[in-house]
Order: structure tokens, then C-alpha cells, then sequence
């Protein structure tokens, strides 16, 4: 494995929610089956509300809006913003 790709997971992770426990593993996975090591990082919305949220975005190959309600929509969407501006690739389900 050479390449790491790392993906922000933009939700309020809650190990007691089958779908984000899914989540991890469905990365683990496709990393896996790719020959890729990815590093996943799970970014809690309420502060992507601050002016600086952009910093806890920086570095990411990819964004994955978590499945469940956000905590913060309007954080949620500065991720989704963020991607597009950057040309990411977003993912959301």
C-alpha cells in the first residue's frame, strides 16, 4: 500500500448508532479491497460553525456527510461548501 487517503466523516459520531459503526467499516473495506491505506477522521459539525472551521477540513481527500442527523445543519453545510470550492469529492447518504 503507497497512496493514504484520508476522508473526513462531517458528523456527530455516536458509537451506540449502528450506521456510523457501519460507516468505518465500509471504509475499512474499500480501502482494503483498493490496496489503499486510508485514514478516516470524524469531524463533530457544531464547530465547523466557527469563522476558522476550514482548518479542521484542511488535508482531506474526500468528504462523507455521516449518516444520521448532524448536529449542527449549518456546520454540515460548510463541509458541503468547503468540498465544492475545493473541487473534493463529497459523499453523503
Amino acid at each position: 500500500m503507497s497512496a493514504t487517503v484520508t476522508l473526513g466523516i462531517v458528523g456527530d459520531y455516536d458509537p451506540t448508532f449502528a450506521p456510523h459503526g457501519a460507516t468505518n467499516e465500509a471504509l475499512r473495506h474499500a480501502a482494503e479491497h483498493l490496496s489503499l491505506a486510508a485514514e478516516s477522521r470524524w469531524i463533530p459539525t457544531p464547530p465547523l460553525e466557527a469563522p476558522d472551521a476550514w482548518r479542521a477540513l484542511d488535508g482531506l481527500d474526500g468528504i462523507w456527510l455521516a449518516p444520521g442527523l448532524p448536529t449542527s445543519f449549518d456546520g454540515a453545510l460548510v463541509a458541503a461548501r468547503y468540498a465544492r470550492e475545493r473541487a473534493l469529492p463529497l459523499f453523503g447518504n
